[in-house]
């Protein structure tokens, strides 16, 4: 009996030894196929990545380039050659992650192609720049190559990541089937193997009784829940003894099994846990972005300080909500952070406060106080018990401004302050072009005045606003006395020394509503809303004798004496509503100035003849 106890063991461990390595082969199978895939899904989100920041660096490097071309600053154009160097390096390196598709490869070739070409075209404008022709790096901008050359590229790399994204879901598909299989064979698998075994054993208690019942009995209290029951190892059979120790080895084994299960179940609730509030977070960045994007597309479309100071105290509260603030913005005339904004009930002072007052722009990094003496307090904080987080606004190492809040930022709100800043300072940069390139066109190069296109658009809206309200509005014509004999004694570069002299002096005597233009040439208008004919010419008298007592040095020599003619006249209903006949009157009483003599103001009260 033993003999065939011990064969039908023998048979039984055969059996439970193929369906284990059965079961083994499989699941290593699943599990190389898995990794196999999970490799090609990483290599999918290279790809990605890749193609991304290419064209990112390209969009970089036109940014960087259009900012060299307006500002002329040398600093734009070493992000340009740096944006271009690295987008060319990214095309390089797509071409080689795409080796194993080749449809892919040739979209990356294509893509390569295309970055070269736009690199050489911002290469060709940037070298323009750089020489000094920044007219020429415009027109070559604005032949709209360049523009159809992103257009290709945008075309392609959307392919590109098109079909990217289609390998990369039907890899991640492979593997969450395989995932999947993995779970099916545990499941089915090892429930299966102990079936076996329990068929088995029920056909040796057929055979043997007493060792089986006592094993039943055991079996019994372990399946009620007592883990700690055991065979008793003294039998009359080796086999049996054998077998015994083997049962009792393997419920100390399944005791082992459920303590890991129970602690396997804990760690996936955890793990379930923690993915249901990485994707509550994921959830409220997302709503976070599409609240900032909507910020950010009205602070690009503001045209004025006070739009984009109102899109701040709308939208920032919303961002960071019950935290009071501040946003100050760089004046860089003044070397001051001047307030634009301020939400939240906080008052500040509208002076403002020097860059060197606060640790954040000066570390160039965020400083907070989280409580009084946890870290130095800026000196522009008024009450230095306060919390408080100041966080600079740079562009390019460029102080473009600070964000102030008054309090805490928690950890859970770092996101949101870090994605607000950017987008803040990117507005701020942007607002702050546009505001030069308007200047640029309103201004007249060499004197620094409103010029003549600007002056008809201020006269047609201030006889608008007369006929409105029936206040005076008053216009000066004047220019300089013989000035063709600076040009001609001294050289242009003399004329436009006097020219710039003059154009200073009227600026720091006129008011500060009176609108001071470059009319042409040596001639020049100052519009005056709220002044009588009469009062501005008194006001234009003392101008006059300034300008007579002006030394102008150019060239370690003196140019002489200056003096300039002045013709005013004021705004009456009969006049065209265009400025045509006030400009002509005042021209008039110019003209007469003159003829009298010159160096004196002359009033005029209408001119209905062209003087001669």
């Amino acid at each position: 009996m033993s003999g065939s106890l011990s064969r039908r063991i023998i048979v039984l461990c055969v059996a439970l030894g193929g369906v284990l390595a059965l079961l083994a082969a499989l699941l290593l199978d699943q599990s190389t196929q898995m990794r196999n895939s999970l490799v090609w899904v990483a290599h999918s989100s290279e790809v990605l990545k890749t193609a991304n920041q290419s064209i990112n660096h390209l969009r970089a490097a036109e940014s960087g380039l259009r900012g060299y071309i307006i500002t002329h600053d040398p600093a734009f154009a070493e992000t340009a050659n740096g944006e271009i160097a690295a987008s060319r390096k990214g095309a390089a390196a797509l071409v080689q992650l795409t080796m194993d598709n080749a449809s892919q490869n040739d979209r990356s070739r294509e893509i390569r192609t295309l970055v070269e070409a736009r690199a050489i075209s911002l290469e060709q404008s940037a070298s323009l720049a750089r020489s000094g022709q920044f007219k020429a790096a415009e027109d070559n901008i604005a032949t709209g190559r360049g523009r159809y050359l992103m257009t290709l590229v945008d075309a392609r790399v959307g392919d590109l990541l098109g079909e990217e994204r289609a390998l990369s879901a039907s890899r991640m598909g492979t593997a969450s089937s395989r995932l999947d299989a993995i779970f099916w064979l545990v499941v089915v698998g090892t429930p299966a193997t102990m079936l076996l075994v329990l068929i088995a054993c029920m056909g040796l208690i057929r055979r043997i009784r007493e060792p089986v019942e006592a094993m039943m009995a055991v079996m019994g209290q372990l399946g009620s829940g007592d883990r700690s029951a055991r065979i008793a190892t003294d039998m009359r059979s080796r086999e049996f003894e054998r077998l015994a120790l083997g049962y009792n080895a393997m419920a100390d084994e399944l005791a082992q099994a459920v303590s890991d299960q129970v602690h396997s179940e804990e760690r996936l609730r955890l793990t379930n846990l923690e993915l249901s509030h990485t994707a509550e977070v994921l959830r409220e960045r997302g709503e976070v972005i599409e609240l900032l994007g909507g910020m950010a597309h009205r602070m690009q479309a503001a045209r004025t300080d006070e739009e984009l100071a109102a899109i701040i105290r709308v939208f920032v509260p919303r961002v960071l909500p019950d935290i009071p603030g501040a946003l100050y913005a760089h004046n860089n005339s003044r070397n001051l952070l001047v307030p634009i904004a301020a939400w939240g009930g906080l008052e500040v002072d509208p002076a403002g406060f020097a860059p060197d007052q606060c640790w954040a722009l000066r570390r160039g990094q965020s400083h907070f106080v989280i409580e009084p003496g946890s870290d130095i307090v800026c000196a522009h904080v008024a009450d230095a018990t306060d919390h408080y987080h100041c966080e600079p606004l740079l562009a390019g190492g460029e102080v473009i401004g600070v964000l102030y809040l008054k309090g805490v930022v928690e950890a859970e709100n770092r996101f949101r302050l870090t994605v607000l800043t950017e987008n803040i300072a990117s507005a701020l940069v942007n607002h702050r072009l546009q505001r030069g390139l308007r200047e640029q066109t309103i201004r007249d190069p060499l004197t620094g005045l409103f010029n003549r296109r600007y002056m008809e658009e201020t006269l047609a809206l201030e006889i608008v606003r007369v006929l409105r309200s029936g206040d005076p509005l008053s216009l000066v014509m004047c220019d300089v006395d013989h000035f063709k004999r600076f040009n001609d004694e001294f050289g242009h570069d003399a004329g436009d020394a006097v020219l710039q002299a003059v154009a200073v002096e009227m600026r720091s005597r006129f008011r500060d509503g009176d609108v001071i233009c470059r009319f042409g040439g040596e001639e020049f208008t100052i519009i005056a809303p709220g002044s009588t004919a009469a009062d501005m010419a008194a006001r234009v008298d003392v101008v006059r004798q300034a300008i007579s007592e002006l030394t102008v040095h150019q060239g370690g020599r003196t140019l002489g004496a200056i003096t300039m003619s002045f013709g005013v006249t004021a705004w009456d209903n009969s006049m065209e509503r265009d400025g045509s006949t006030l400009i002509k009157t005042a021209d008039a009483g110019l003209y007469r100035a003159k003829r009298e003599g010159r160096n004196r103001v002359v009033i005029e009260q209408r001119a209905d003849l062209v003087p001669g």
